[in-house]
């Protein structure tokens, strides 16, 4: 007869087995039998976040860092419904990240018992598998096979939610069955062979080719195939906002970010290209604009590890796939060697230089230079969302792969400071920076409390212009102005710093940056800098809503409304 373990016991060995070491959570009532086994499993720490929100981002940090499975845990009700928020960042970014969630017992279920939720209806749309396990038999078997779904294929969040009887009940614990075995992904090398060959010649025949990665290239680990493919083809390359850092900044051959707010002579070279390659990327709004002018030119080559995505938002030429790692691989194998000197001069004789909208010298530019300065390119940039976030995925020179993260599909203010706590977990030996607007921070602050309970040493910035600065500009360019609950009061982040323990700063010019950054670079534990920076400042250039690629906006409008 095996061993006899309850339902909580049985969590925590699948957690172990399948190499998970750090979980992040939050206790209750519904999910304490869990709470009671864990401190007899030392192999796994638990961080105990200030919110549960907070737990979902934190695991995903620390997945996107590991390219493994990050765990959060909450109680039932509003511990689960906290939980929502996170898990549809990393489905929309394609996360691995895993939720154990408590649940009233069996002969509560559908009763309205307290904090009874029906957490897996709320989660199976922004989940990739959501499941309530009523056997304790079952256990084992459920929690490997949603670690195995969140593994497999395209990664994304599951959820399991345990009834807290389920925890407390004991049964004979069986070792998993070596026999099964995940499943072979899509795009095996015999059915891409022939699609291969087609996107090559493809290629061959273009005059004014690009290639233009995502998500995927980092998901992979493709970074050296879409290197050689690029310079094997002399493509030049474009990153989406999740695909910064696939390509070195200081590449030849790298042009920048693409879309709403990518710079003119990007866009303007998907709008000239008359071959595209896309890979790992859904090829979304904030990238393509008004998908009807979308590069009106190209033949569209798509690579993608889900099929569904193929086609979903603009039409393709030629689908391949499969991972983004194997299918360039082989395109590298089938391309001949070319050049593209010529298309790339015109591509960049089109750059030009940024609009300056600033008033006075702490220029977002000049932040971005400091930081980049003070960490000499060894750390992760783990930005919030908002103008900050365009300002360091345009500006910051990332030289190392998946060394920027940040929230993609979702856009989750507050995601910021505590998945930059995962990340750091993830990567001892490196700093870290989480970077935040003023209204970004003040959703996840608490979470400097968990940094300095558990001793995570997140260096911490605030770029602090009094608003929710990107809705803001909105309302400038399109709504004549009218500030409507916008505006956003801060308390003093150099005191609050202080009442967490931790050294603060504030940041009012560019001859400040150099010695503080100094001195945040060599702190040991948490630090938080606040760069005081122009209130009106702008993100340029934007694509308007609706409008193409082809119709940006370069500098402050002109007086008068655009609807």
């Amino acid at each position: 007869m095996g061993e006899l373990l309850s339902g909580a016991q049985i969590l925590c060995r699948v957690l172990v087995e399948e190499g998970v070491d750090t979980i992040w959570g939050y206790p209750g009532g519904a999910i304490m039998p869990f709470y009671h086994a864990l401190p007899d499993v030392p192999e796994i720490r638990h961080i105990l976040v200030r919110h549960e929100q907070a737990a979902a981002h934190a695991a995903d940090g620390y997945a996107r860092a590991t390219g493994r499975i990050g765990v959060c845990v909450a109680t039932s009700g509003p511990g689960a419904t906290n939980l929502v928020t996170g898990l549809a960042t990393a489905q929309m970014d394609s996360s691995p990240v895993v939720a154990i969630t408590g649940q009233v017992p069996r002969a509560m279920l559908g009763r309205d018992a307290f904090q009874e939720t029906d957490v897996v209806g709320i989660t199976l749309p922004i989940t990739k598998h959501s499941c309530l396990v009523a056997d304790v038999t079952e256990l084992a078997d459920r929690m490997r096979e949603a670690i195995a779904i969140a593994r497999e294929g395209r990664p994304g969040p599951v959820l399991v939610d345990v009834p807290k009887d389920v925890q407390n009940q004991k049964t004979e614990y069986r070792e998993p069955d070596p026999r099964l075995t995940p499943g072979a992904s899509p795009g095996s090398p015999e059915a891409l062979a022939d699609p291969v060959s087609q996107a090559a010649r493809l290629i061959a025949a273009a005059e004014r080719p690009l290639l233009m990665v995502g998500h995927g290239v980092i998901l992979s680990g493709a970074y050296d195939a879409v290197r050689q493919l690029a310079e094997k083809t002399g493509m030049p390359v474009i990153t989406t906002l999740l695909g910064i850092s696939a390509l070195p900044a200081s590449h030849p051959l790298h042009l920048g970010m693409p879309g709403m707010h990518g710079e003119v002579h990007v866009n303007r070279a998907i709008q000239r290209a008359d071959v595209i390659v896309g890979i790992g990327l859904r090829f979304d709004d904030r990238v393509t604009g008004n998908t009807k002018g979308f590069a009106p030119r190209a033949k569209i080559v798509h690579v993608d590890l889900d099929a569904s995505e193929i086609g979903k938002n603009v039409p393709v030429a030629l689908a391949l796939v499969g991972d983004a790692r194997s299918v360039t691989e082989r395109l590298v194998t089938a391309v001949a060697p070319r050049g593209c000197e010529a298309w790339l001069a015109e591509i960049l004789g089109w750059a030009r230089p940024p609009a300056d909208s600033y008033r006075g010298d702490l220029s977002p530019d000049a932040i971005v230079a400091g930081i980049h300065a003070a960490a000499h390119d060894r750390c992760t940039i783990v930005t919030d969302v908002g103008q900050h976030q365009m300002w360091v995925a345009k500006l910051y020179p990332y030289g190392r792969p998946n060394t920027h993260i940040t929230s993609g599909g979702l856009g989750t203010m507050g995601f910021a400071v505590p998945a930059a706590m995962g990340v750091k977990l993830a990567r001892p030996r490196e700093d870290v920076w989480a970077i935040s607007g003023d209204g970004g921070f003040q959703m996840n602050m608490q979470e400097i409390a968990t940094m300095v309970q558990e001793r995570i040493p997140v260096k911490l910035a605030v770029f602090n212009n009094g608003y929710l600065g990107m809705v803001r500009q909105w309302q400038q360019f399109f709504h004549g102005k009218r500030y409507s609950a916008t505006p956003i009061w801060s308390p003093d982040y150099v005191k609050l710093a202080a009442a967490y323990g931790i050294p603060g700063w504030r940041v009012d010019s560019a001859s400040e940056l150099e010695p503080v950054l100094a001195r945040a670079s060599v702190a040991e534990g948490p630090v938080l800098v606040e760069f005081v920076i122009e209130q009106e400042a702008n993100v340029f250039p934007m694509i308007p809503p609706g409008a193409t690629l082809s119709e940006p906006i370069e500098a402050e409008p002109a007086v008068g409304v655009r609807e």
